[in-house]
């Protein structure tokens, strides 16, 4: 039996591991800094396994990291969620400190394991991670890419009125604003896109698909989606635990594909037990290529942001009393002669 750690027992991580416990692949364990909360949402999770899976795979929730040894992948949940009104570049410091202190403390336990970063701002968390474990970065990758397809399919299919089966869809990019819907590689049962739906229309979709995770935060007030992050979760973790070589879209690190290098990015990537086997580069339009680079620019200049936050401020020198001053001056003073 595989061993999954979910670091994180908040709405996305449990969803996660709901979906993981219904395949039944894997054991899975809830690190949280709440050890109740992690403790009773795998209780209850376990319950469900005579209901639903028939599996007899474990599910424990701990606040100790020692529980997650040999972990076949961490997936880090870890972070403050998303507010209305609060952009994921908001997000950049709190959760900083958490997913670092998170992979810095998981990697002493699981040195061989595939780590995949969900906290946001995505693709930031994920360099993050990967600098901190020093991991070669085919073991370190960001659910992203699979998240926005799927919306953007989401979309396409509730235009059309038809089933999201039928839908293929995808999107590069960071995890943001910035995000790139290519409309020449979204399609039905092979159709391009473009053939079904007129252009104004499609360009609304797209935008839909941009603003995707702040629509559904504007309407729950509180918190952020779970249901459709928590099965992109599961989506990537059975592509590597099956060795199935998925083509998914997934925030990966570039090293020359796409004109970027040493960058982590959504970028369609062969998903396996691996992790990444490769990255495809697909051949885009010069609209395309500008829209990626800008997302790029923008993660690297956050990147950049965050370093500068993370720097140590020097210390101040503490003041000297008038006494100290004195005493000091007579010390170092020269001796007069005799």
């Amino acid at each position: 039996m595989f061993k999954v750690t979910i670091i994180g027992a908040g709405n996305v991580g449990t969803t996660a591991g709901q979906y993981l416990h219904m395949k039944g692949i894997a054991d899975l364990l809830f690190i949280d800094i709440n050890e109740e909360m992690a403790r009773g949402k795998a209780l209850d999770l376990s319950q469900t396994a005579s209901i639903i899976s028939g599996s007899a795979a474990e599910i424990m929730g701990t606040t100790s990291y020692a529980a997650s040894a040999d972990s076949d992948i961490v997936v880090i949940t870890a972070g403050i969620a998303r507010k209305p009104n609060m952009s994921r570049d908001d997000l950049l410091n709190i959760n900083a400190g958490i997913v670092a202190q998170a992979a810095a403390e998981a990697i002493k336990h699981s040195p061989n394991a595939i780590f995949i970063v969900v906290t946001n701002p995505l693709d930031i968390m994920t360099d993050l991670v990967q600098k901190t474990t020093q991991l070669d970065s085919k073991r370190v990758l960001g659910m992203a890419g699979v998240l926005d397809s799927a919306r953007l399919e989401a979309f396409i299919a509730d235009h059309l009125q038809i089933s999201p089966a039928d839908v293929r869809a995808m999107v590069l990019g960071g995890h943001g604003d910035l995000m790139v819907p290519l409309k020449r590689h979204s399609s039905i049962k092979g159709i391009p896109v473009s053939e079904l739906i007129e252009a104004e229309a499609l360009q609304k979709i797209m935008e839909r698909t941009r603003n995707g995770g702040a629509e559904i935060v504007s309407l729950l007030k509180s918190g952020s989606a779970y249901y459709a992050p928590g099965a992109s979760v599961a989506q990537m973790v059975e592509a590597i635990l099956l060795d199935e070589k998925r083509l998914l879209p997934c925030c990966v690190k570039a090293n020359g594909q796409y004109g970027l290098k040493d960058i982590y990015i959504g970028l369609p990537a062969i998903v396996g037990r691996n992790g990444v086997e490769r990255i495809v580069e697909l051949a885009l339009t010069a609209e395309e290529s500008q829209a990626l680079a800008a997302s790029a620019q923008s993660i690297e200049s956050n990147i950049a942001l965050l370093e500068s936050l993370r720097q140590p401020k020097p210390q101040a020198l503490p003041e000297t009393t008038t006494d100290q001053k004195t005493a000091g001056n007579a010390t170092t003073a020269p001796e007069k002669s005799g």
